[in-house]
This record gives C-alpha cells, sequence and structure tokens, in this order.
C-alpha cells in the first residue's frame, strides 16, 4: 500500500520522484524518502515522517543532487511510525539501498540468518533485511543483478522492491502481487507503483507482471527477465490516456471533491462501453452455470446493489461475496462458474487471491477494473473498463458510481434490454449535475453543520437502498471518523435499536417502493428521540432534515450517495482532517 518511484535519465531526479511522491502519496503519507545516485558524491538519501511536503520544507529534496534515484511514502506495516522506519533502506556496507511495498513474511527467519552471519539491524521493518540479503548475495562474489535476483527469490509473500547500487548507474526492480508499471521516455524511464506518479512526463507503459524482474539501466534500455523462467522476457508496450490534469486538482480544494463534481462525465463514460464486449460477458453470465460478484469495500457495496439489479431486471440470481471470504467458496466452484471480480486499482490484493482461487478450478474470470494492463485485468477472460480515468482522494467517489453504472448496462444487456439500459443511464446526466451543484452542496452544509460534532450516526434502506446504507455509512466513517452503521430497516428493531436515544441522527433513504415500510422504521427511531434525516424523492412529515433525489427507479444507488459522499467530505473539512487522505488507509490496498 506503499508508494514508490524510481527515475533514471538526464534531468535532476530528486525533483522529478518529489513531484511523483506527491502524486502518489494516496498510497501511503506516514513518513517518506528519496534515495538519489550523483556520480560524484555516491548516493544521497533524505527520509522522516509525515507528509511529503512537510518533509521536503524540513530536507529540502530538491537540493539532492544525481540524475537517478528512488523515492517511497510509506503505509506503515512492520514497524512503527518513525524516521529509522522510512524507507529507503540500507545495507550494512552502505552500498544497497532498497525501497518496498508489501510484506515479507519469511523476514524473520532471513533477518535470523543474516544476524547470525554478523548483520546488524536498525529499524523494525521487514524491508531492512532485502538490502542485507542483497550484500549477503554479494558476498559470494555475485554481480548486483545477479545478487538481488537470487535474494528475491528467497522472500516470501507479495511485494514491489527497487532497489540501487552505489557506483552503478541502474536501478533494479522486481514484483509479486504488488503493483509496478514501468514509463517510457526519450532519454529517461520511470518505474513506480502507479502512473500518476510520472504522467506529465509519458503515457507510454509497460506493466510489470508477477516475478519479474526488471533493469532500467544507464543507457536507457528496460529489460524484463522472468524469475521463474530464469531468461530474458519480452512485455507489451502500452499507452494511456489519462490527462495529467485529470490527476490534479486544478480549481478545487480537495480531490474528493473534484471526483465527486465529475460523476456527471464518469458516469456516462462508464456507460460508453465497447458493445462486442459487453455483450460477450452478459451471454457468459447466461451461459454460467453460478455466478459470483466478488469485491472488497465499496465496490462490495456495488455488487450487492446490482445483485438486486440483476434480480430486478434480468430475473438472475447472484452470489455476492466478499473477496477477503471467497477462499471458502472454493471447494462450490466448477469450471462452468464465472466468477466476475470488481476493483478500481485492479490491484487489491483480496480479489486477486479471490481470483487465484478461481482459477485453481478453471472458473472463467470477468473484471470489472479503471486499470487497463492491472493485474486483475491480465488474470481475466474478458474485461469492462470504468473509463473514469485517475481517481487520487483514497475514498471511491466516481468509481462507485462508475461500477453502477456498468454493472446496471450489464444487468440489461443480459436481459435483452441494452437499448433500455444505456438510455436510463443517460438520462442520468442532469441529474447528477443537480445533485453536484453549488446550492445542493450549501444544502448539505448546513447538514453537516449539524452533525460535525455527533459521536454516532445510522443509515437505514431497504431493497435497493440497504446496500446504499452501508456505502453511506462507510463514507462517513471512512472520513469524518464519526462511528457510522449501515443496517436494513428491518434489522434496527432486532438489537440496533438499542443504541438509539433523544437527537441520535439517522439518514434514511427510500423510494417509492421500498417508502412504506422504512418511514415506519424510521418512526421507530423518532419515537425515540432520533434525528431523522430523508433522501427520497418526497419530503416526509417526520423527515428532520430532507434531501431531495429523483427516483430513478433502479439507478437510486447512483443518485442516492451522491448527497452523502458530498456530506461526507464536508463533515471531514468542518472537523479538520484532509478528505483525501483519511487515516490508516492508503488507496490500493496491496496487503492482506
Amino acid at each position: 500500500m506503499c508508494g514508490i518511484i524510481g527515475y533514471i535519465g538526464e534531468k535532476n531526479a530528486a525533483g522529478i520522484i518529489y513531484n511523483g511522491l506527491k502524486r502518489l502519496e494516496y498510497r501511503g503519507y506516514d513518513s517518506a524518502g528519496i534515495a538519489t545516485l550523483d556520480e560524484k558524491k555516491g548516493i544521497q538519501v533524505k527520509k522522516d515522517i509525515g507528509r511529503v511536503e512537510d518533509i521536503n520544507r524540513k530536507l529540502d529534496f530538491l537540493s539532492m543532487d544525481g540524475t537517478v534515484g528512488i523515492g517511497h511514502t510509506r503505509w506503515a506495516t512492520h514497524g512503527w511510525v518513525t524516521k529509522e522506519n522510512a524507507h529507503p533502506h540500507v545495507s550494512n556496507n552502505k552500498k544497497i539501498y532498497v525501497i518496498h511495498n508489501g510484506i515479507v513474511e519469511n523476514y524473520q527467519g532471513i533477518k535470523s540468518m543474516l544476524q547470525g552471519n554478523g548483520f546488524n539491524f536498525y529499524s523494525e521493518t521487514d524491508t531492512e533485511t532485502i538490502p542485507n540479503l542483497i550484500e549477503f548475495e554479494m558476498r559470494k562474489g555475485k554481480d548486483f543483478e545477479q545478487a538481488t535476483k537470487d535474494a528475491v527469490k528467497q522472500l516470501d509473500g507479495y511485494y514491489a522492491i527497487l532497489a540501487m547500487h552505489e557506483g552503478e548507474r541502474k536501478i533494479v526492480a522486481a514484483r509479486n502481487g504488488s503493483p509496478l508499471v514501468v514509463g517510457l521516455g526519450k532519454n529517461e524511464n520511470f518505474i513506480a507503483s502507479d502512473i500518476p506518479a510520472f504522467l506529465e512526463h509519458t503515457k507510454t507503459v509497460m506493466y510489470v507482471h508477477d516475478k519479474d524482474f526488471i533493469v532500467l539501466n544507464g543507457n536507457y534500455e528496460v529489460k524484463f527477465y522472468s524469475l521463474q523462467e530464469g531468461r530474458e522476457v519480452s512485455r507489451p508496450i502500452h499507452s494511456v490516456d489519462w490527462s495529467i490534469e485529470q490527476a490534479q486538482k486544478g480549481d478545487f480544494d480537495h480531490f474528493m471533491m473534484k471526483e465527486i463534481s465529475e460523476q456527471v462525465e464518469t458516469v456516462q463514460k462508464a456507460a460508453n462501453q465497447d458493445e462486442s464486449t459487453l455483450f460477450a460477458v452478459a451471454n457468459a453470465i447466461k451461459d454460467a452455470k453460478g455466478v459470483f460478484f466478488v469485491a472488497c469495500g465499496s465496490s462490495y457495496h456495488a455488487c450487492l446493489s446490482a445483485s438486486y439489479i440483476f434480480s430486478k431486471i434480468a430475473k438472475m440470481h447472484i452470489n455476492v461475496i466478499l473477496a477477503s471470504e471467497f477462499s471458502n467458496y472454493e471447494d462450490y466452484l466448477t469450471p462452468q462458474t464465472l466468477v466476475i471480480a470488481v476493483s478500481q486499482s485492479g490491484e487489491t490484493i483480496d480479489v486477486l487471491d479471490a481470483v487465484r482461487a478461481a482459477k485453481r478450478k478453471n472458473a472463467e474470470i470477468i473484471s470489472i477494473v479503471n486499470v487497463v494492463g492491472s493485474s486483475l485485468h491480465r488474470s481475466s477472460d474478458h474485461a469492462l473498463m470504468l473509463n473514469t480515468g485517475p481517481e487520487v482522494c483514497v475514498l471511491s467517489t466516481k468509481t462507485y458510481t462508475a461500477q453502477l453504472a456498468v454493472l446496471a448496462l450489464l444487468a440489461h444487456t443480459v436481459a435483452g434490454r441494452y437499448e433500455e439500459g444505456k438510455a436510463r443511464l443517460k438520462y442520468l446526466w442532469n441529474i447528477i449535475y443537480n445533485l453536484t451543484s453549488a446550492s445542493t452542496r450549501d444544502h448539505i452544509r448546513r447538514l453537516a453543520d449539524k452533525l460535525k460534532d455527533k459521536e454516532h450516526i445510522f443509515t437505514i434502506g431497504r431493497g435497493l437502498q440497504y446496500p446504499t446504507a452501508l456505502e453511506a455509512a462507510l463514507k462517513i466513517k471512512e472520513v469524518s471518523y464519526i462511528h457510522a452503521e449501515g443496517f436494513s430497516g428491518g434489522e434496527l428493531k432486532h438489537g440496533t435499536i438499542a443504541l438509539i436515544e433523544e437527537g441520535t441522527p439517522c439518514i434514511v433513504f427510500s423510494s417509492k417502493e421500498t417508502e412504506m415500510e422504512i418511514i415506519s422504521n424510521a418512526m421507530e427511531i423518532k419515537a425515540r428521540g432520533g434525528y431523522i434525516i430523508g433522501v427520497n424523492s418526497e419530503n416526509n412529515e417526520i423527515f428532520d432534515f430532507f434531501i431531495k433525489t429523483p427516483d430513478v427507479g433502479i439507478l437510486n444507488p447512483i443518485t442516492q450517495i451522491i448527497p452523502i459522499q458530498i456530506l461526507s467530505y464536508q463533515l471531514a473539512v468542518l472537523r479538520g482532517f484532509d478528505p483525501d487522505k483519511p487515516r490508516n488507509l492508503a488507496k490500493s490496498v496491496t496487503v492482506k
């Protein structure tokens, strides 16, 4: 979940890496560091705890010399957030420098072996074993590249690693399970955990596969080797259609509000699927004997909504499973099973593990993903793209609604109603525009003022509004740190209603279809002193605060979540928190 970037070229490496780290900070922001190689001064390192910009003001990354370098922004796994635990880490002989994303699962055994051979350790991290293990292999007479290959082969777990060696103008890298992508420029090359890190410099990329070993050398060549096959391999070159403007905030104070506002376009882009691929996926669903939606977090909530939509539109039952729990269903899978994996990044480790479990049973894999060339994209038999461009805020907003749009269109296609599904999504344009307008934001700001000091918020819904209640609670708690829980309206009286007291806020999602029953649930809360916030097309006398969203039937999950995305953002800002970088969270969960 850390952000890593490497550069080799003719320009100042530190400046390029520093700007890349700022764009990767959504992947981790506990600490950061840069190492650069200068032909006269050797390798210099600067690192500390805190945000990238704050560290730069303190240490001045931009004063570092050299045209080769690596940089890292950390999301802590092993060890506290300390300067000693920040990356890069160095070998005992001070010649090998490493940055790392992932977990070395067998680091304790490696560390014990190295200590037995006289190595000392100065951090609490698993990463520090890597440069020392490379040094250990070099002591056997191997060169840097071979020693790193042999060291990496000894590591268990998922990782992405960049390493430099004193006196050698090159960067070596390896990947297993954690994302890496190479950027190709003119007389310069890049390697990073995500494309936005170098997007302003190049849109030409090569995706790194699992068990690849890469060398970026001083002649601006990029060589790929397979650690499994023990030989050089070729990887295709791709061109990405993202723009640097999409990865910048523009006139917005935060990426979160920028990306909420972009949903006017992103829902429409998501609906513009390649028809041949869409119909192929629809046929695969119809032919399968058992269909599973597999996802995590917000993507899981999108899948849960989609299971209702498939039931209503396509008259089909879809199994929806949390990716982290999917292996428990492995014995049920057959070659006739279809697994549809949904992920923004395509690098979520639990989703990739679920796909691996499905592949062991020869099940067919479909992905719904935002990143072409990601691990999930490459692992799939077919892929439907979200087409949202980069989503920088840690929280999912525009990719969540894009997932809902793709899944709704897919349900209509399975039912033989493709044109109807596309027309329904096109109709949302003006509705989403109004829901993200300044007047709507001002209205919701008044609600945020009322809720900002609350300790608990509950959200309820029935039918299609139940997954929306779950997603609403997730958005509120992950960015404002107010405890929020979502429930089916019918479940409140089975225990949770005991927590309702005078003034407890409850957001009630309803539609024409569910209104009668959910209003009864809301009345039960109100009778116990609850403060009722209604999200519906029509006001109701029991609502203390009303958010109007036009009733658009099975697409209500898209329109009804947008005001709560705005509310979550405003709660975070009012409470003094950075909505783009919520504590303890990172954009892409690449560790278990």
